[in-house]
C-alpha cells in the first residue's frame, strides 16, 4: 500500500476504482500499519465526515484564562455536555495570540475574547449557527470561521486570495467562467440532464483567474499551486516567530468583536 503525505499535510492513499468506504475498512490493519510508515502516532482509520470550524465572541477571560482556571478545555468539557450531539475532537483555541490577549487584559482593554474550534458534523455545525452553542448555562453566537490566506478561494468570483465575505466583485462560475454563480450553472444543451449547480461532460471547462481548461478548485491549476505555496511559505514565517498576516487580521477580527460585546446590549 503506497501511503503519502500531500501538499497541506494530510496522509493519502489510492484504492482501486469504485472500492467503498466499507471495503476499504475491512484491511484496518493494514491500512493503520501503512499510515504509520508516515506518521507513527496514527492510531485509528475510521470512515471519513465532515468537520466545520466554528468561531465564538465574547468568551469570558476570567472564567477561561488565567491561574485558577482550567482554561478552554474546561470551555470544551461543557460544549459536550450541555449541548446534545456535539464531538470536538481538537483543542478549542483562542482566535487571538494568547500572548496578545494577556498584553491587552490588565489595561482594561477587553475582558472576553473569541475562540474558534473544529466540530464533527456539518448538519450538526448548521445546527449551531442557526440557534447558538451553550456553555456553563451561557448562551453564545456561533459564526462559520474561514481562515482566509493566499489560497483561499473565494466561491463568488473564483478569485485566489480572498473569501467570498470579503468580495466586491461580481460573480464568476467556476466551471465555465460565466457571469454567474457556479450553483446556477446549466447546461444549455438541449436533453442534457444535468441538474443546476452540477458539471456535466458538454461544458467546456475554464478558470476564471488563468483561463485554463479546468475548473477552479482543480489541483492542475499553476495559479492555485503557486497561491498554496505562497501560505505554506507565510506559515513557515510565522512559526519562526516573524509573525504573518493572517495572525494579525485574526487579532484585530477577535479585539473588534469583542470591543463590541463589552457594551450595551439592545
Amino acid at each position: 500500500m503506497n501511503v503519502k503525505r500531500n501538499a497541506k499535510g494530510a496522509i493519502t492513499t489510492i484504492t482501486y476504482p469504485n472500492a467503498t468506504t466499507e471495503m476499504a475498512l475491512q484491511y484496518c490493519d493494514m491500512s493503520i500499519t501503512a499510515a504509520r510508515t508516515v506518521d507513527k502516532g496514527v492510531v485509528d482509520v475510521e470512515e471519513n465526515e465532515s468537520w466545520d470550524r466554528l468561531k465564538i465572541h465574547a468568551v469570558s477571560l476570567i472564567r477561561y484564562m488565567g491561574t485558577g482556571t482550567e482554561g478552554l478545555q474546561k470551555m470544551r468539557e461543557e460544549f459536550e455536555t450541555e449541548n446534545e450531539g456535539i464531538v470536538i475532537r481538537t483543542q478549542v483555541r483562542w482566535l487571538a495570540n494568547p500572548r496578545t490577549i494577556r498584553e491587552w487584559r490588565p489595561n482594561g482593554e477587553i475582558a472576553v475574547s473569541s475562540v474558534v474550534f473544529i466540530l464533527k458534523g456539518s448538519r450538526v455545525a448548521q445546527s449551531l449557527v442557526k440557534k447558538g452553542i451553550k456553555a456553563a448555562g451561557v448562551w453564545y453566537r456561533v459564526e462559520t470561521y474561514t481562515n482566509e490566506g493566499p489560497d483561499s478561494t473565494c466561491e463568488l468570483c473564483c478569485g485566489c486570495g480572498h473569501i467570498e465575505n470579503k468580495c466586491g466583485s461580481k460573480p464568476k462560475c467556476s466551471y465555465c467562467s460565466g457571469h454567474h454563480r457556479t450553483s446556477d450553472h446549466k447546461c444549455n444543451v438541449v436533453g442534457c440532464t444535468a441538474k443546476q449547480g452540477s458539471l456535466c461532460g458538454h461544458t467546456l471547462e475554464m478558470f476564471p483567474n488563468c483561463k485554463g481548461n479546468h475548473i477552479t478548485f482543480s489541483s492542475r491549476c499553476v495559479k492555485k499551486t503557486d497561491a498554496t505555496e505562497a501560505e505554506l511559505q507565510s506559515r513557515k514565517i510565522g512559526l519562526a516567530g516573524r509573525g504573518s498576516t493572517s495572525a494579525a487580521r485574526d487579532m484585530a477580527t477577535a479585539m473588534g468583536a469583542n470591543r463590541v460585546a463589552l457594551g450595551p446590549r439592545p
